[in-house]
């Protein structure tokens, strides 16, 4: 997955260069509550301003319907950039012209008029084969930024050269959401840990009875499979539910919370892993000289679901192996239970390190080294 570097575009003094970042960041009335992604661009953007280029960054935020649209306006990252990389220029949110996300050659041109070279710094938008992401390599001389090489040197690593035992945790809600990636991990990891509501499907596989928890009983067969096989998958053995009545994220509608074994009643939702299953998985973390984390074990989100998924998230932080987390609600569990900084890498794209650990590459990278 070699791909071009900054080193590589020689001499940047007064040349003008386009950088594609991934400030994709949370907003909230207007303003923005985390601005770690643009943070993560500065190592690029210091690297070329000390080079004596002129840079301009684009991105994308939110997602506009292919029209300007106040509400995904740029403004407030504008403003955030200027304090961070004084100089830098900004452009307008790229998917208010709807060529951005049919990769319209015309839309390419517009975007690169005046420019010298080009950087991909954006990791999380670069399994999408975007006008900005895939088209400047065909006409300008490109690289990764630093953020993208280290993303890949990363990730690349886990399916190529990983120290074993290597264990996979997987979450989240939906098994056919992550089944390729289930199967790309084992081919390569030693154990692969599987809790989140994706767990219930597994466990209807196994026969047990899931009550009204979340269950995609066309996957069933599926996961029927990859058990029978003999695959080294671990799933939970027992549950922490909400009863009939309850909400998720309002304690005050009520409904018990109780702990079960892998069968639920009828009305009740299994909603995290329980105590045991969190010991088990943390015994299986403990040993493991690679891990890769990717999805909660439970809506952590609602205070009393959050056990499994934070006992987890210290289990892999306390890890003396090599430790990923691979983006989207794992990095938001990992910053929330304060163990973000004790991880060796946390990927700035849940899909994107996703897709590159199931197809071994992604369009942005292919564009990168076939470029101009």
């Amino acid at each position: 997955m070699d791909v071009p570097l900054l080193e590589d575009l020689g001499d940047l003094s007064g040349r003008r260069v386009l950088v594609r970042c991934d400030f994709n960041v949370p907003m909230s009335d207007g303003a923005i509550t985390d601005d770690l992604r643009i943070r993560a661009a500065l190592p690029t953007l210091d690297y070329l301003l000390d080079a004596g280029a002129e840079v301009t960054a684009c991105s994308h935020l939110g997602r506009p319907k292919g029209a300007p649209d106040p509400a995904f306006a740029m403004d407030p990252v504008r403003e955030r950039l200027a304090e961070l990389a004084p100089g830098v220029v900004l452009l307008e949110n790229l998917r208010f012209d709807p060529g951005e996300t049919t990769n319209a050659p015309a839309f390419v041109e517009r975007l690169l008029e005046g420019q010298d070279a080009y950087v991909n710094d954006a990791f999380g938008a670069s399994h999408r084969a975007h006008a900005s992401v895939v088209g400047p390599p065909r006409h300008l001389p490109s690289a990764a930024g630093r953020l993208l090489a280290r993303e890949v040197e990363v990730l690349g690593g886990l399916r190529d050269s990983p120290k074993r035992p290597f264990v996979g945790i997987m979450g989240g809600a939906k098994v056919s959401d992550k089944l390729g990636v289930v199967e790309a991990l084992l081919d390569i990891v030693d154990e692969l840990i599987v809790g989140g509501g994706m767990c219930f499907t597994f466990l209807a596989a196994r026969g047990a009875s899931v009550g009204s928890s979340l269950l995609e009983e066309d996957m069933v067969g599926t996961c029927a499979r990859l058990l029978d096989s003999g695959a080294p998958i671990r799933l939970p053995i027992d549950i922490t539910a909400l009863g009939p009545g309850g909400r998720i994220c309002d304690p005050s509608a009520g409904g018990e919370v109780r702990q079960a074994g892998t069968s639920l009643p009828d009305g009740w939702m299994g909603l995290d892993i329980g105590p045991g299953s969190a010991v088990e998985f943390c015994d299986l973390v403990a040993e493991a000289r690679t891990v890769l984390w990717n999805g909660p074990m439970g809506v952590f989100e609602d205070p009393r679901f959050a056990a499994g998924t934070r006992t987890v998230a210290e289990a892999v932080a306390d890890c003396r192996g090599f430790t990923v987390v691979g983006g989207g609600d794992s990095a938001a569990a990992a910053h929330q239970f304060g163990v973000a900084d004790r991880m060796d890498h946390v990927s700035t794209g849940g899909g994107a390190a996703l897709e590159l650990i199931e197809m071994g590459d992604l369009p942005g990278l292919a564009a990168l080294r076939g470029g101009a």
